[in-house]
């Protein structure tokens, strides 16, 4: 049986404007004769084997931006890579590293590309985990990404800058 919010408990209010999801009607009237209640909190399941986690199911934020809670669809590309940076606020920043073959010599060099990821409160995301990222539309100028899952760094003693392929 999947896990729904049937009483409402507001949301998170940490901005200046009133924080609410937009598929929820906080004021409805509660129907006397229902047996089948609508619950509280929009959730979805993003679809291609991705768990939703318990965060965005039992927790109270709002995240326009969160596949899971939000407005927006995981399509095209789902790829894997380090979190080297999480200063901005639900933005991170993932190492993708990869090898490039040079056809002349005969061999690979390293290379590295930095992504742009929004991050949901669902994940607690330190820097040194890995993350599986799915495309999606354009959130941002520099965002083309979302967390869909999140694995905790399990050797944290490598630096930020070590070449990883996973």
């Amino acid at each position: 049986m999947p896990r729904v919010a049937t009483t409402y408990k507001e949301c998170d209010q940490y901005e200046k404007a009133y924080q609410s999801q937009d598929a929820i009607f906080v004021a409805r009237k509660r129907a006397v004769g229902s047996k089948r209640q609508k619950p509280m909190r929009f959730t979805r399941s993003v679809g291609l084997g991705i768990k939703t986690p318990d965060a965005a199911i039992e927790g109270n934020y709002v995240d326009k931006k969160c596949p899971f809670t939000g407005n927006v669809s995981i399509r095209g590309r789902i790829l894997k890579g380090l979190v080297i940076s999480n200063k901005m606020k639900r933005t991170i920043v993932v190492r993708r590293d990869y090898l490039h073959y040079i056809s002349k010599y005969r061999r690979f060099e390293k290379r590295h590309r930095n992504i742009s990821v929004h991050c949901s409160p669902a994940f607690n995301v330190k820097e040194g985990d890995i993350v599986t990222i799915g495309q999606c539309r354009p959130l941002s100028k520099t965002v083309r990404f979302n967390v869909v899952a999140h694995e905790p760094a399990v050797n944290a003693s490598a630096g930020k800058k070590a070449f990883r392929v996973f």
